[in-house]
């Protein structure tokens, strides 16, 4: 990742949010191809004992507006069936690409073509495509199709192994939500196909939480 950017961002320009503390609009205005630091995870050591090492709370803070402790359960499926999202309900302030960086919904609503397939982790206040959630959370999907039909919806899963599902749900035309449970520890990689089209995909980073006290934790560098 260099001055334009990370790998997953459009070449937006300007405007880019330095993280997510930097939602204020007027804020970002004045950040310009400004990078974040975000976690680095082993996922691809040959050393898996990662996968048993619980992480402290801390690893989860910078995250913690977008998965919630309760939930409907999701059945037979990856999601919950997808519903209508009204965004001038809940319009999000900003949107956060893979690497941290991100910009004012405005300009990213004024500046990416209508119809493109979205997937986006919806926040209290802004919308992500990565989160660090701990195993047993809920997150709130938000996918945009610019024509409704069936959408063919992938994840997989990364542990020792890697493993895949797919299941088609409908979709309506515009923005949907839906449910996503993250029941295992593992790097979920999710994605939607609509008219032949794929969207991005977003990652959903899922460890166990350590007890109170432990001082197990991940490292954070710049990209």
């Amino acid at each position: 990742m260099g001055s334009s950017g990370d790998w997953i961002s459009p070449n937006m320009g300007q405007g880019y949010v330095r993280d997510r503390s930097m939602a204020d609009p007027a804020i970002a205005g004045m950040l310009q191809w400004l990078d974040a630091p975000v976690p680095t995870l082993p996922w691809y050591n040959p050393d898996l004992i990662f996968y048993t090492n619980p992480v402290v709370d801390t690893t989860f803070s910078p995250f913690r507006e977008y998965y919630a402790t309760t939930g409907t359960p999701v059945v037979g499926g990856i999601i919950s069936n997808p519903t209508r999202f009204d965004i001038t309900q809940k319009t999000p302030t900003a949107v956060y690409y893979g690497a941290g960086v991100g910009l004012p919904y405005s300009q990213y609503e004024a500046t990416v073509p209508s119809k493109t397939n979205d997937l986006w982790i919806q926040g209290a206040t802004n919308w992500t495509q990565y989160v660090i959630c701990p195993v047993g959370t809920w997150l709130q999907l938000i996918a945009y199709a610019p024509v409704a039909g069936p959408a063919g919806f992938y994840e997989m899963t990364q542990t020792d192994t890697i493993s895949s599902k797919y299941k088609t749900y409908q979709f309506n035309e515009g923005y949907n939500t839906m449910n996503f449970y993250a029941d295992q520890v593992g790097r979920h990689m999710l994605n939607f196909v609509v008219n032949s089209q794929p969207s991005n995909t977003v990652i959903v980073d899922v460890l166990a939480p350590a007890e109170p006290g432990s001082t197990t934790s991940i490292s954070h560098t710049m990209s």
